[in-house]
């Protein structure tokens, strides 16, 4: 294994950069003796500087961009599959951390020290963390931080959750990012410049404590007591919060070497950070070190996505030692990571882990924006990454069995700083009831700021969007009145612009790359009166024409299904091969010019009223289950096609069962060769875990929110699952975004269709979980208004549609974690 490091800017220094992306560079991963060997030049030209300077990397004869080195000189670097930081840059922040963690603050170390650290003591290595600039990332340049944003201290946050670092990092992060809200004041500018140069400090947030201010004279004289936090034995300087007579709040900066300033220890359950109790009796601040400009609840906001920044960590290391070990660990001669039940269990940490730290990383982006789009990412920050960490962790443990149990073992560890940190932000009901007040009155907005990128093809897409909404499509989907199926001009415009799927080639598409995609969902979403046309299920199935079938084909079924004039239906299902297609039986047999096709297809949607259907069927029975497949469209009204329509519990028939009889099915409608279909079908099906996973632009809390809104004895209730429910959804919607950035980026994609998949499954179940625990008596009512029941009894068609939850999580399991096959 080679790593590459990126050596930036060699003399030079850029404008407006980060310093920490200065300072991180090869000295965090190499000492400068292992660096010279590598690069065959001597130690003494390379000089790799612990400054906040540029990474120097001299040589008379030679100028290196890129570095390969053995891993003998590296420490190995475990498996992540996502992080807090999206660029490339934070990435390697992230990975500096780790890396100095590693070699400063390994658990056996930090194990040896407990004692010290409960009682405050600094770690021996915390001027070597100050000198790299870590805890300071997201302070003023000018001041002697990083010049970095809220985002890139939490990639710091998150690789110290991970690692376990000890100290008091979070609270003095904590404090400074509280500090940078204030008026840039002497007493905040000289605050600032003291957490800079490496001054612990903490916060005591309004609600952290019962803290009041006097007048008295020219200064405010505090007492009070506060509740239990960390790192207050460790701070000079506690930045805390008093209410004053008026009802008003001033944050003052309280120094603890005061004789009216105690802090009391308190055995806490987080080993690796000090607890305690601050008590103020009388204490004395002058009015200019009184800080102003600070709104509390951007403040409590900034915290909270500081504190999931670290749990997000915590749950990440959970899901690599938890991987590690199922793959390693053997009972009953097995490795147990071929057990599905423990497969199953890894994938959903998996799950949670993304969705963890997908929410985090919406917490403090939205450091920015206003203050009721930065509850909303907090709050649900607070209830899907803090509030659950301690569950998750546990998850782990019961994973490893009695193995985690132990005090050897570093999970108990990990376990408790989860613990202590979701004890940190209060009752977990509290952030999940105001999370739902506030969503009640607005959404989460997730849109991405291109800003005037593609200006021409943007000016392109509103012309002809405009163009569209003057005319109508005059006739109804035969399935409903869906009016996203309806065709007439306007549908036929927009197919006929490339519209319809956007990043298909032209002509059938305009090519659209991510950024340009996202610029027609934007034009789209400035025209609500405008409905976006479907392809239904033929969405899922043209990708497989588009990449198989001749082009006199394509020319015939694509243009035609894109105005709606031809319908499809997908005959993969089988009674003895559900979602295991590979075991299906329906058999194609080669005759003069085509195929003979024989079987039985079954939960085939809209087969009623479809023209074609993509079909699977065995071509050669002696090739293996995954081999010997064909992919056929067929002609829906061939002679030997019976279609029984199967009601299901809401009394609608939109599924059917399908009987093939002799069956002619000609060769130019089999797709590619008469054993492709199997990698032809795992296409669509992935087209259709993206569509699926994509619902959640709908409000499945629709219903719910209208009874939160209701005022009632329940409505305390209702609020809070609706708080739980919308930061779910965010979270998944979060995850969207994140991917959308990455490919923007040109990364590759990522495993977000599978990972959103399965969590739009446990959202739909606990969507209306809590719709029909809090609906009463008009669950009883099978037309209630808002609707209760009806899309109730459509959920199972979701929750199995494109392959049911556990098959989702076998593929996590084995295709992502990589644990074994049975």
């Amino acid at each position: 294994m080679a790593l590459t490091i990126a050596l930036r800017d060699f003399s030079l220094r850029r404008r407006g950069e980060p310093t920490w992306l200065r300072s991180v560079g090869i000295r965090l991963i190499l000492d400068s003796a292992a660096l010279g060997r590598a690069l065959h030049i001597p130690t003494r030209t390379v000089v790799c500087h612990k400054t906040r300077r540029s990474v120097l990397c001299q040589s008379a004869a030679t100028e290196v961009g890129k570095v390969s080195v053995r891993a003998a000189n590296v420490s190995h670097w475990s498996a992540v599959f996502m992080t807090l930081g999206l660029s490339a840059e934070q990435q390697e922040l992230t990975d500096a951390v780790g890396q100095f963690a590693a070699r400063h603050a390994p658990i056996a170390a930090t194990r040896a020290g407990f004692d010290a650290l409960a009682a405050g003591e600094l770690p021996k290595w915390w001027d070597e963390l100050v000198g790299n600039g870590f805890h300071a990332v997201h302070l003023p340049e000018e001041l002697g931080g990083q010049g970095g944003r809220l985002s890139d201290v939490a990639c710091v946050l998150e690789a110290a959750g991970k690692a376990l670092l000890p100290g008091p990092l979070l609270p003095t992060v904590a404090a400074g990012a509280v500090a940078s809200l204030a008026a840039l004041t002497h007493a905040a500018e000289s605050f600032l410049r003291d957490l800079t140069s490496g001054t612990p400090a903490a916060v005591m947030l309004p609600g952290d404590g019962d803290f009041h201010a006097r007048r008295d004279g020219d200064r405010w004289v505090l007492s009070g007591v506060s509740a239990t936090a960390a790192g207050l034995l460790s701070a000079h300087t506690i930045l805390t919060a008093a209410r004053t007579p008026d009802d008003g709040m001033i944050w003052v900066l309280v120094d603890t070497q005061k004789t009216t300033a105690t802090v009391e220890p308190v055995c806490g359950t987080d080993l690796v950070a000090d607890a305690g109790v601050l008590r103020l009796s009388d204490h004395g601040v002058a009015e200019p070190d009184v800080l102003t400009g600070i709104d509390a609840q951007r403040a409590h906001c900034v915290v909270l996505g500081l504190t999931a920044s670290m749990t997000a960590g915590i749950i990440q290391w959970c899901v690599e030692a938890v991987t590690a070990h199922l793959r390693s660990r053997e009972q009953f001669g097995k490795v147990i990571g071929t057990f599905q039940a423990l497969q199953h269990s890894a994938a959903m940490l998996l799950v949670n882990s993304e969705l963890a730290t997908a929410a985090a990383w919406d917490a403090v982006r939205a450091a920015d924006e206003p203050l009721e789009q930065h509850l909303i990412a907090a709050a649900g920050a607070a209830t899907i990454a803090i509030s659950p960490a301690p569950d998750l962790v546990l998850d782990a443990l019961t994973m490893f069995g009695a193995i985690g149990f132990t005090w050897e073992h570093d999970l108990h560890l990990y376990w408790r700083r989860a613990v202590s940190l979701a004890g940190s932000i209060g009752p977990a009901n509290r952030w999940a009831r105001r999370l739902g007040e506030a969503t009640c009155r607005q959404q989460r907005d997730m849109a991405v700021d291109l800003g005037d990128a593609e200006s021409e093809f943007r000016s392109w897409v509103a012309e002809t969007l405009d163009a569209a909404m003057q005319l109508r499509n005059d006739k109804p989907a035969p399935n409903g009145d869906y009016e996203h199926l309806a065709t007439g001009p306007q549908r036929s415009l927009i197919a006929e612009a490339g519209l319809m799927a956007p990043h298909w080639p032209a002509p059938w598409g305009v090519d659209a790359g991510p950024l340009k995609q996202l610029i027609i969902d934007e034009e789209f979403a400035k025209r609500p009166g405008l409905v976006r046309p479907s392809l239904n299920i033929a969405e899922w199935i043209l990708p497989a024409v588009l990449a198989a079938a001749p082009k006199y084909l394509q020319e015939r079924l694509i243009p035609a299904t894109q105005r709606g004039d031809i319908l499809w239906c997908q005959l993969f299902s089988e009674p003895g091969a559900g979602s295991d297609l590979a075991s299906l039986s329906t058999r194609a047999t080669r005759v003069d010019g085509g195929w003979r096709i024989n079987g039985h297809k079954i939960w085939t949607s809209l087969a009623q009223y479809a023209d074609l259907g993509a079909l699977l069927a065995r071509t050669d029975p002696e090739a293996g289950k995954h081999r010997g497949i064909g992919y056929f469209i067929l002609d829906m009204r061939s002679p030997g096609v019976e279609i029984q329509p199967i009601k299901t519990a809401t009394g609608d028939a939109h599924f059917n069962e399908v009987f093939l009889t002799d069956v002619f099915v000609p060769d130019e409608m089999l797709l590619g060769g008469p054993t492709d279909g199997w990698n032809l079908a795992i296409a669509t099906l992935a087209e259709e875990r993206s569509a699926i996973s994509g619902y959640v632009k709908f409000d499945r809390a629709a219903a719910l929110r209208r009874i939160a809104a209701q005022p009632g004895p329940d409505r305390d209730d209702a609020l809070r699952a609706l708080g739980e429910l919308d930061a779910y959804t965010n979270a998944i919607r979060a995850l969207g975004v994140r991917e959308t950035i990455r490919l923007l980026d040109g990364q590759a994609s990522g495993p977000a269709s599978s990972i959103a998949k399965v969590a739009m499954n446990v959202l739909l179940r606990r969507t209306f979980e809590a719709t029909l625990q809090l609906a009463g008596r008009l669950a009883m009512v099978a037309d209630s208004d808002p609707a209760i029941v009806e899309p109730y009894l459509h959920l199972p068609a979701e929750l199995i549609g494109g392959g049911t939850r556990e098959i989702q999580l076998n593929i996590i399991a084995q295709m992502i974690l990589g644990l074994p096959r049975k």
